[in-house]
């Protein structure tokens, strides 16, 4: 098990709320609790998916996620309604023990959302997210991370064929085309890191 102490009081010296939880159900049942009748956009997030968030939220909140497109929607329209929510949700793909937050995006709406226009964010941050320094986060989002998402999507990228690194390759179906690094948090936003002692995610 992790101590979250030191990032924990890192981070919020960088100015994030933060919560620890020691599993992913303690966290859920959290989330459900302060998020109550509002709208709530959800990114691209495996952890999102595997912590079954969307179905506890969406019996009394109305809950929008390109996962779980309705009938007649397309992913970007359902992106385009995410992105005005009152809340938004997301996980990262690597974060360091300073507080430093990396993330690397296709279409980027997880990032722009992340950093500007929603009452509230909330970062979920599975323990194996978490390394060492700002070198290892972001060879993690490139190396681990996104040729994951690569190959869960299909993707005909030589990371997603090889499933071991990444190319930087110039495929049309590249997955990584923005890279957002957070030092601190952004002066008007509202952000929550969710730090859950279980592996979430890539």
């Amino acid at each position: 098990m992790v101590d979250f102490g030191e990032i924990k009081s890192n981070l919020q010296e960088k100015g994030y709320a933060v919560s620890c939880f020691e599993n992913a159900s303690e966290a859920v049942a959290y989330l459900d609790e302060n998020i109550d009748k509002k709208s709530v956009g959800i990114g691209g997030s495996m952890s999102v998916e595997q912590m079954g968030l969307y179905e506890k939220l969406a019996l009394h909140n109305n809950v929008v996620w390109h996962h779980r497109i309705p009938n007649g929607s397309t992913s970007a329209m359902v992106r385009e309604q995410a992105k005005n929510c009152d809340v938004y949700l997301s996980s990262v793909n690597a974060i360091t023990k300073e507080g430093e937050i990396v993330n690397i995006d296709n279409v980027c709406n997880r990032i722009a959302s992340i950093v500007y226009g929603h009452e509230k964010v909330y970062l979920i941050i599975g323990k194996n997210k978490i390394e060492d320094n700002f070198e290892k986060a972001l060879w993690r989002a490139r190396n681990i991370a996104s040729p994951k998402n690569a190959q869960r999507l299909k993707l005909n990228t030589p990371c997603a064929i090889k499933a071991d690194r990444c190319y930087d390759c110039k495929s049309a179906d590249r997955i990584c085309r923005g890279l957002s690094v957070l030092w601190v948090c952004p002066k008007t936003a509202n952000i929550e890191i969710v730090l859950i002692n279980e592996d979430l995610g890539y």
